[in-house]
C-alpha cells in the first residue's frame, strides 16, 4: 500500500484533532458503535501482526493516545477533567472489548464543553477588546507553552491571549495595508465558524476518535473507517476523485501535504509541495478565501475537492518556510487522476567525457500500476508497471544508451506483483521480498522467468518519498549488487494491510511485514542509498519513523540469492568521484547548504516574537540568509539573482519538480555515476553513437 494511501487514511482518522472536534452535549453511544468497537477489538486480537494484548499496559497507552488526539497541547482539558475520567486509563481496553461506550462519550461530551467555552471566550475578548499592543516583548512557544495540564481554566488565558495576538501580528505582516478592524471582523468570523462547525457533530465522530486512538497506539496503519470515510477511501483507490491530487493529513491546528499523487493536477503545477501547510481556500480565480485554520480534515477536503475543470486557490505555508507569516498563494485546476498520468515514461540524458558524447536512458517511474479489470478480464494488452518498462527498455537499445536510471523518486508504491516483475527484468530468475505473517510464517515471491530485458549498468534513483513497493524494489537491486541506489533515505514503510467490513464501517489493520531478501526489514529504517544526495526532507516530518508508534525494524534469516557485482569494491571510487563533482556543482552545494541551514534554524528556532518590528527584524534576519544561498547558487550557474526571498518561493527548487534544476542536476550526477561504474567495470561500450566535443 502506497504512503499516499496511507496518509490519506492517517488524515481521515484525525479528524478529532484539536479544535476539529464537534460538540455533543447529548450524543450517547449506539448499539451499531457498541458492535463496531467489539469487533474491532477483536479482529486485532486474532487478526494483528503483533501479538496484542488488551491489558492494563495497553489501556494506559490507548488513553493517553486519546488525550494526544483530544488536546496535544493542554490548552482545553484541565487536570481535573482527566482525573474525573481516571477509571479510562485503566478500563479503557474494557471499553472496546466489551462496547462499554457511555465513559467514553461522557468524557468527549466534557471536552467539548472545553472546547465551546473557549472559543465564545476568544469572540468575547475580540469584541471587548478589538486591537492588540504589538510593542512588548512577549514571545509564544511553537510547542510547549503549557507542558502540563493546569487546574483553573483561567490559567490558560494568558496563553490563549498569545495566540490570538498572534494570529493578528500573522495578517499584519502578511497585509502590511490592512487595519485592526479587518483584523478584528476576521478572526471573530474565524471562531464563530470554529464554533458553528463543533456544534455539527455526530456519534461517528466520537468513535471514530475512540477506535482511532485505539488502533493508533498499536500501529499508524491500522485504523477503522466509518461508512463515510470508507466511501471516500474506495474512491480514491479508483483514482476518480475530482480534486487537485494531494493527500492530506491534520497537524496541530494546520492541515498538511502529506503526499502528492503523481500525474496529479498539484504535482503538474509545481507548486504544492510535501509539508506544505494549508492556511485558507477559495473558489475560482478571486473572491474570498476560507481560513482553514482548525478546521477538521473532512471539510477541509470538501473544500478543495469540487468539479474537473474548476479552479481552486489555497493559500499555504511553503514547507521551506520558518515562519507562519511567510505565506503564498496557488491556483490549481481540478482534474481527475487518470491511470495514464502515472504511466512510466523514459527520457536521454547526454553526457559530455572525452570529447564524446555518452547517452543514459531515464525511465520514471511515479507509482506500481496494473489495469486490474482488464487483466482479470484475461486482455492480453493489459496495462502495467512492468509492461510498460519492458518496452521503454526496448527503446532506450534503440537508442543506444549505456545504462539506464530508474528515476522512483516520489513514488509511493502500489501493486506489489509489479514490484516483484518489474525486479525481473534486471535479473535471471531468483528471490525479490519476503513476507512474514501473523502466525511467524514467510512467503517468499520472486521471478521465475528466465532472462532480462536489461543487463547492463543500472541505478536506482530514491528519496523519502518512495516508499512500500519501490522500496522492495530499490532494496532487491541493492541485495543483488546488479545497479546502485542513489538519493536519500527512503519512507521506510514495510508493513502490509488488509481491509475488511465490520457490520458498521471498515477496519484497515496490518498483518504481515516486508523483508528483503537480505532479511533486514523496509521497516522504519528504509532503504540506504549507497551514494547520498542531499535532501530538503526532514525526517522528523515525513516518513514512517514521523508517525506514532510505526513498527520497529528488525530481521529475519535471509534467502540464498547470487550477486551479480561487487559494487562494495567501486563504492569508495564512486563516491570520491561524486563528491568531486557535487563540489562543484551549484545546485548541490546549494542543497547541502540550504539543508544544514534550515536544521539549524529549526533547532533554534523554537517560538516567535509578538513585538512586530522585532517579529519583522527575525524574519528578515533568516529570508537574508536564505536568500543569500539562492544568489549565490545562481551567480555561479550565470542566473539573474532576486531581490528578496519570497521570489524563491514562486521559483521554488524542491525535490518533488521534475523539471526543477536541482531534479535536474540529480538526475544529471546520477548518469555520471552510472557512467563512473561502466568504466570502473570495464562495461562502458565503443556505442559509435554521433560523438560531439565537449564545449
Amino acid at each position: 500500500m502506497s504512503p499516499s494511501v496511507i496518509m490519506q487514511r492517517i488524515a481521515a482518522m484525525a479528524v478529532c484533532l484539536l479544535i476539529s472536534i464537534p460538540a455533543l452535549a447529548e450524543i450517547t453511544p449506539t448499539a451499531e458503535d457498541a458492535q463496531a468497537s467489539r469487533e474491532v477489538a477483536q479482529s486485532i486480537r486474532f487478526g494483528h501482526y503483533e501479538d496484542i494484548n488488551f491489558d492494563e499496559a495497553w489501556s494506559r497507552k490507548a488513553f493517553a493516545r486519546m488525550l494526544e488526539m483530544m488536546d496535544p497541547q493542554h490548552l482545553y482539558l484541565l487536570s481535573t477533567d482527566i482525573e474525573r475520567f481516571g477509571d479510562l486509563r485503566t478500563g479503557f481496553n474494557q471499553a472496546m472489548e466489551q462496547g462499554e461506550l457511555e465513559r467514553v462519550y461522557a468524557f468527549y461530551g466534557l471536552f467539548q464543553s472545553r472546547l465551546e467555552q473557549r472559543l465564545e471566550w476568544l469572540i468575547a475578548q475580540l469584541e471587548a477588546n478589538p486591537t492588540f499592543d504589538y510593542t512588548g516583548n512577549e514571545r509564544l512557544a511553537f510547542e510547549g507553552e503549557v507542558s502540563n495540564w493546569v487546574d483553573e481554566f483561567s490559567e490558560l488565558d494568558p496563553v490563549w491571549t498569545k495566540r490570538m495576538k498572534n494570529a493578528a501580528l500573522t495578517q499584519k505582516l502578511t497585509e502590511p495595508n490592512i487595519d485592526d478592524a479587518e483584523i478584528n471582523r476576521r478572526l471573530v468570523n474565524r471562531y464563530r465558524d470554529q464554533l458553528n462547525r463543533v456544534r455539527q457533530t455526530n456519534n461517528e465522530d466520537v468513535l471514530s476518535l475512540f477506535l482511532g486512538a485505539a488502533t493508533s497506539s498499536i500501529d499508524p496503519h491500522t485504523e477503522y473507517m466509518s461508512p463515510d470515510q470508507s466511501e471516500s477511501f474506495d474512491i480514491q483507490m479508483r483514482l476518480s476523485l475530482e480534486g487537485i491530487g494531494a493527500m492530506l493529513q491534520s497537524e496541530d491546528e494546520y492541515v498538511k501535504v502529506a503526499q502528492l499523487v503523481p500525474g496529479g493536477p498539484a504535482e503538474r503545477s509545481g507548486q504544492l509541495h510535501p509539508a506544505d501547510r494549508i492556511i485558507a481556500v477559495g473558489q475560482g480565480d478571486s473572491g474570498d478565501m476560507t481560513s482553514v485554520v482548525s478546521m477538521r480534515l473532512d471539510d477541509v477536503v470538501k473544500l478543495i475537492r469540487g468539479p474537473k475543470g474548476s479552479t481552486v486557490r489555497l493559500e499555504v505555508i511553503p514547507a521551506r518556510a520558518l515562519d507562519v507569516t511567510q505565506t503564498r498563494t496557488v491556483t490549481i485546476t481540478r482534474d481527475t487522476v487518470n491511470l495514464e498520468d502515472q504511466a512510466a515514461k523514459s527520457d536521454v540524458i547526454e553526457v559530455q567525457r572525452n570529447g564524446h558524447t555518452e547517452r543514459v536512458g531515464v525511465i520514471t517511474v511515479p507509482a506500481f500500476y496494473v489495469d486490474f479489470d482488464a487483466w482479470q478480464a484475461g486482455q492480453a494488452n493489459y496495462r502495467s508497471t512492468t509492461r510498460d518498462v519492458a518496452a521503454l527498455i526496448e527503446k532506450l537499445k534503440a537508442q543506444n544508451v549505456q545504462g539506464i536510471v530508474l528515476d522512483m523518486r516520489g513514488n509511493g508504491g502500489g501493486a506489489l506483483q509489479e514490484a516483484n516483475s518489474m525486479v525481473g527484468l534486471f535479473i535471471d530468475r531468483g528471490p525479490t521480498v519476503q513476507v512474514r505473517d501473523a502466525r511467524g510464517r514467510i512467503n517468499l515471491y520472486g521471478d521465475t522467468d528466465r532472462g532480462v530485458a536489461w543487463d547492463g549498468p543500472l541505478t536506482v534513483l530514491i528519496n523519502r518519498l518512495s516508499a512500500s513497493a519501490s522500496e522492495i524494489f530499490a532494496g532487491a537491486i541493492q541485495d543483488y549488487g546488479r545497479g546502485l541506489v542513489l538519493g536519500s533515505r527512503s519512507f521506510g514503510k514495510g508493513t502490509v494491510q488488509t481491509l475488511s467490513d465490520l457490520s458498521h464501517g471498515e477496519l484497515r489493520m496490518t498483518r504481515a511485514k516486508f523483508y528483503r531478501i537480505s532479511g533486514e526489514s523496509t521497516q522504519e529504517r528504509g532503504v540506504e542509498p549507497d551514494i547520498t544526495f542531499p535532501t530538503l526532507f526532514s525526517d522528523e516530518e515525513i516518513g514512517e519513523s514521523a508517525l506514532p508508534n510505526a513498527l520497529p525494524w528488525d530481521t529475519v534469516r535471509p534467502v540464498n540469492y547470487r550477486r551479480y557485482g561487487n559494487l562494495d569494491a567501486s563504492l569508495p571510487t564512486l563516491r570520491d568521484q561524486h563528491a568531486v563533482r557535487a563540489a562543484q556543482n551549484p545546485n548541490f552545494r546549494y542543497l547541502q547548504r540550504e539543508a544544514s541551514l534550515l536544521k539549524t534554524l529549526r533547532e533554534q528556532n523554537t517560538s516567535v516574537s509578538l513585538n512586530l518590528e522585532q517579529r519583522r527584524r527575525e524574519m528578515q534576519a533568516q529570508e537574508a540568509e536564505q536568500l543569500a544561498l539562492e544568489n549565490s547558487r545562481r551567480q555561479a550557474l550565470g542566473l539573474e539573482t532576486l531581490a528578496s526571498w519570497t521570489e524563491t518561493l514562486d521559483d521554488d527548487d524542491t525535490a518533488t519538480q521534475s523539471d526543477s534544476p536541482i531534479n535536474q542536476a540529480q538526475l544529471q550526477e546520477s548518469a555520471e555515476i552510472l557512467l563512473d561504474y561502466a568504466q570502473l567495470t570495464g562495461q562502458l561500450r565503443d556505442t559509435n553513437v554521433a560523438s560531439t566535443k565537449a564545449p
